[in-house]
């Protein structure tokens, strides 16, 4: 289910405010959800793990952290060219997704304040970290000059509709595979400081901890509902999510491997070890995981990251829109070819099994 809110008629943008990038299936969404149903979830047997979930988020390990220095105070006209252009889209796509994760958690913490207070408070400090994200990258694209309104991303934006489950489920796997992606970022950078070209990169330590504790608190959500680990159903939807989550990963970052390699990281080797470190961090919550050591799963990922890009130079291009979406098939049908043979590759059955893939 799709909602939007319709733009206000003579809604413009002032002097300096980046235009938001159209809308496409890589593009950061905006998500609600069905509050009533997450307001009777039962935690009944959870409350322990619940409980130091919620003692971690109450401490506030980062509310001193995003503070800018005084290495920010100066002029950042010497990164150019193509380095800049990819460092402002890195920055508004991970600000958008940020901000994503505030309005959600902020109008969940809403709607359960009077129904379910414990869900309520979690939420809202899941929505205070997200908007100090935000809030920060936001910063950083000012300082190229640009920088995004979030007031007028809230009001028109398209609004997705995904059940409770849903949430949880990806949830749990953008923050786990968030925090995979800024620490070995920070990481590769603290091995090879002469490319990290922006003060922001050495905040990311503190940020992928956020990231982390956010996705320990999705995995009680996920545990303390048996229908989403303990059936075949749940087998099922764990595979899904996770080939939808690895999936969009891998054609974000091969569409993008200017930023990364001007930071000095291959994206392809950077996409496998996100993607076996997630998988592997996936096995303490989800019931069936997949197998991305088998020698098919990451050349056919690559496979449709190759169709994406076909699929975007159709539509840069200024042929008819009738031609672009005959020309378009074919490379839509490599997709999700490509992520069927994914799906049915041999998965990893956590609940019964033994493995330690960690």
């Amino acid at each position: 289910m799709v909602s939007s809110i319709p733009a206000p008629e003579s809604a413009s943008l002032r002097p300096g405010i980046k235009a938001p990038v159209q809308e496409t299936l890589l593009t950061p969404r905006f998500y609600t959800t069905d509050f009533d149903a997450v307001a009777q979830m039962d935690l009944s047997g959870h409350m322990d793990e619940m409980e130091a979930v919620l003692a971690e988020l109450r401490t506030d390990y980062n509310r001193y952290h995003f503070v800018r220095d005084q290495e920010f105070e100066q002029c950042w006209d010497h990164v150019d060219g193509e380095t800049r252009r990819a460092f402002i889209d890195f920055l508004e796509r991970s600000c958008t997704s940020e901000f994503s994760g505030f309005l959600l958690f902020k109008e969940l913490s809403r709607k359960l304040k009077d129904r379910n207070p414990l869900l309520s408070e979690a939420f809202s400090l899941l929505a205070r970290d997200e908007a100090r994200h935000a809030g920060f990258l936001n910063k950083a694209m000012a300082d190229f000059g640009l920088s995004l309104d979030l007031g007028y991303l809230t009001k028109n934006r398209t609004y997705i509709f995904f059940p409770p489950e849903w949430v949880i489920y990806t949830v749990y796997l953008s923050e786990k595979i968030g925090y995979w992606r800024y620490i070995l970022v920070y990481r590769h950078l603290e091995k090879h400081p002469e490319n990290q070209y922006y003060p922001l990169f050495r905040y990311f330590e503190s940020w992928c901890q956020d990231e982390n504790r956010h996705g320990d608190f999705f995995k009680v959500l996920l545990r303390s509902q048996p229908k989403l680990w303990n059936n075949w159903k749940s087998r099922l939807w764990s595979r899904f999510f996770l080939l939808t989550v690895f999936a969009t990963h891998t054609l974000t970052v091969l569409e993008r491997t200017t930023f990364y390699e001007s930071i000095g990281i291959d994206p392809h080797e950077y996409n496998r070890q996100v993607i076996h470190k997630t998988n592997a961090t996936a096995e303490r919550a989800f019931p069936s995981i997949l197998d991305t050591n088998h020698p098919e799963f990451f050349p056919r990922l690559e496979r449709c990251a190759i169709a994406n890009q076909k699929l975007t130079a159709i539509a840069n291009s200024d042929r008819p829109s009738a031609i672009q979406w005959l020309q378009k098939l074919p490379w839509i049908a490599v997709i999700l070819w490509q992520l069927l043979r994914v799906y049915l590759l041999p998965s990893i059955n956590t609940e019964s099994s033994k493995n330690t893939i960690r």
